[in-house]
């Protein structure tokens, strides 16, 4: 066994990227007991630190007006699923200002994706029968 192998996490391949000013919805297991649950944590993405070792991330949500903030492993099998509700429009990769922001200050602007420039641009088979159908003239109607 070598100690190199060891030191080496595996990140779950299911996760979406994400950014910071994201809002997202962590699914993540809770075990109590002698049982399993799945538990929802829902809140804004204010740091992401990616190193060697898998990273983390930090979500950050406002409840009975208390702020709440929870650090995920990226690396953790009890990380089961991320939905990235909306994309936040920010300037910072770390978000550390917001907690001194009021719920309502603390809004952030969505962000728009760009659509894949691939997507926009007609393939060579296409144009051609775009352009050998004929224009109708217009109908009069009197």
């Amino acid at each position: 066994m070598d100690i190199k192998s060891l030191g080496k996490t595996k990140i779950n391949p299911n996760l979406p990227k994400l950014a910071a000013g994201d809002n997202v919805r962590v699914s993540f297991k809770i075990k109590e007991a002698s049982r399993e649950r799945l538990q929802t944590f829902p809140g804004l993405v204010i740091k992401i630190a990616k190193n060697g070792a898998g990273g983390n991330f930090t979500v950050r949500r406002v409840t009975s007006g208390v702020g709440v903030e929870h650090t995920f492993p990226l690396a953790s099998p009890l990380l089961e699923k991320i939905e990235v509700v909306r994309h936040g429009k920010v300037r910072r990769s770390k978000l550390y200002y917001i907690r001194r922001l009021s719920t309502k200050e603390a809004r952030l602007k969505e962000r728009r994706e760009r659509i894949a420039e691939t997507a926009a641009v007609a393939t060579p088979e296409e144009a051609p029968a775009a352009e050998a159908a004929p224009a109708e003239p217009p109908s009069e109607s009197n």
